[in-house]
């Protein structure tokens, strides 16, 4: 190996080495991003999971809602209606009032039934009982009026309970549907705070990703050079090994070359050769015939 090729050794490897270091302290930093990154994208997925079912609950309360507000607002109706038609009523009695008899209606009850008897058990003439009988028909006229009086007087009372009991009614509703309305503000104000949170780590997450591709940019200049100086230190290496194994071949050769004189000289002198060195001899002289 010669003293440019060391040298040049040295500066790849120095080159390496602080290349590594770079790409090693990239690859880090793109590996924090992505863990960080899947991590930020997991709590996303958790809390788009959690605002799904929110937003179903806030949904199920607010058809409750809309139910008991049409429950509320069918119970004012026929709370309505029932005011209407006692207002009628009232009407009606008010009439009946201005006609209503000065007698009493027992007073008017037991006159009636004494000309009824009178009819059934007096004789009379036809004169006398047709105005008995128109006697009779005056006063049911009369007793109508108490009649019909006391008829409004029960669907009163029985319009009065209804319409009560309807008020009743009207209230729990309104009741409910305030707590409902109220926990679907609730359910609601708790989904925009995650939907929110949930906003901010998908910024955080897609910031993460952007700096990977970034960092992940950045990073393959630096590979494609370490390639590239791998590739040279591969290249010089390979001229070392072919170098070094002339210079063995050219170091063998002439070991050889020398060890075939020796053995010529001492075959010369008539003295004894070794095997090797007679091998040597034999080896020269068959490839020179070649």
């Amino acid at each position: 190996m010669s003293e440019e090729q060391a040298k040049k050794i040295e500066e790849i490897n120095q080159k390496l080495s602080e290349l590594k270091m770079q790409k090693d302290r990239l690859y880090s930093e793109m590996k924090r991003c992505t863990e960080k990154r899947d991590e930020l994208n997991q709590e996303f997925r958790n809390l788009r999971g959690e605002i799904l079912e929110l937003r179903s609950e806030r949904d199920e309360l607010n058809e409750k809602v809309k139910e008991l507000k049409q429950q509320r607002d069918d119970t004012r109706g026929k709370s309505q209606e029932i005011v209407a038609e006692m207002r009628e009523l009232n009407q009606k009695t008010t009439e009946l009032n201005r006609r209503k008899p000065s007698r009493a209606y027992q007073t008017l009850l037991a006159e009636s039934k004494n000309i009824e008897w009178k009819i059934q058990t007096t004789p009379l003439s036809l004169q006398e009982e047709k105005k008995l009988i128109e006697q009779v028909k005056q006063l049911e006229t009369e007793l109508k009026i108490y009649r019909k009086l006391d008829q409004i007087k029960q669907k009163t009372i029985e319009l009065k309970a209804e319409l009560k009991a309807l008020e009743a009614m009207a209230n729990v509703c309104h009741q409910k549907l305030t707590d409902i309305a109220q926990k679907s503000q609730e359910v609601h104000a708790k989904m925009l705070t995650k939907i929110e949170e949930s906003e901010k780590i998908k910024s955080e997450a897609d910031g993460l990703h952007a700096l990977y591709l970034q960092t992940k940019t950045e990073a393959m200049p630096i590979r494609e050079e370490l390639v590239e100086l791998s590739n040279q230190m591969k290249k010089i290496e390979e001229e070392i090994i072919e170098e070094n194994e002339r210079e063995k071949k050219k170091t063998e050769q002439i070991l050889r070359e020398k060890l075939e004189a020796d053995a010529r000289k001492k075959l010369r002198r008539g003295e004894k050769l070794s095997w090797e060195e007679f091998q040597l001899i034999t080896e020269e002289e068959t490839e020179a015939q070649d």
